[in-house]
């Protein structure tokens, strides 16, 4: 499968006259917690040609594959990426952080060297609580679809890591896991997981007791203050200029 990733990465290339310089797996299989009919969701950051970023008539910022049963493919321009990385934004630094990588240019280390720059404590912090709330209006009362479950628990337990570790946290649920759930939950959770992994997206389970108290509570907790900070366009500049210029003749 890796294989074929790579040649779609390939023939997106040829057809856009782009270049790929990271490509990753997000979503459930990055997350540690895919069914085994989960699809393969890549991300990509790519760049134009220079002169592409010079005219009037702008390109497309986006490149997506149509979507079917297997892969939901699509990627953004580093013109893009960068700006969103300026607001310390959520899926890029996932992105970053993916422990499955199919692409990576030393073009790539450029971005990630300027990442520690741009990582708000407080904009993730509040993205996941957010999205860990957002998840649980769509809970069943009776049963809850599993990945539903471990989306909420894994926001939860990211918003705790970036509480207490000040940086951003790691994206396999294992790791969050180990990291932040309280040892009287672990096994619970890791029956969640062994469920999630054995049966397709649409599986559902009872309540946990335990877990859906740790939830509540957590969910219940004022809005800590974390200190923001103001940041300069300076580096990602740099970084936007020194990508273009190693490009020019490339595409």
């Amino acid at each position: 499968m890796r294989q074929e990733i790579k040649n779609k990465l390939n023939e997106i290339e040829k057809k856009e006259r782009v270049n790929i310089i990271y490509a990753i797996e997000s979503g459930s299989r990055a997350w540690g917690f895919e069914s085994v009919d989960s699809d393969y969701d890549v991300r990509f950051i790519y760049v134009r040609r220079k002169e592409d970023y010079l005219c009037l008539d702008e390109k497309s910022d986006v490149i997506e594959l149509p979507i079917d049963e297997v892969f939901d493919i699509s990627g953004w321009d580093l013109k893009k990426a960068l700006k969103l990385l300026y607001k310390s934004n959520p899926s890029l630094l996932e992105w970053f952080a993916s422990p499955i990588v199919y692409k990576e240019t030393e073009e790539a280390s450029y971005i990630k060297e300027v990442i520690p720059f741009y990582f708000s404590s407080k904009k993730l912090y509040c993205h996941y609580k957010r999205m860990a709330k957002t998840h649980l209006k769509y809970v069943d009362k009776e049963q809850i679809p599993v990945k539903k479950y471990l989306y909420i628990l894994r926001c939860i337990l990211s918003s705790q890591y970036i509480l207490d570790y000040k940086k951003q946290p790691p994206i396999e649920i294992e790791r969050l896991i180990e990291c932040e759930l309280p040892e009287k939950l672990k096994e619970d959770m890791n029956q969640l997981l062994m469920i999630k992994k054995s049966s397709d997206e649409k599986q559902c389970v009872n309540h946990m007791s335990s877990l859906d108290e740790f939830i509540m509570n957590s969910l219940k907790e004022d809005m800590p203050f974390i200190e923001d900070r103001e940041v300069s366009w300076d580096r990602l500049n740099d970084v936007f200029r020194l990508i273009i210029d190693a490009y020019q003749n490339d595409v």
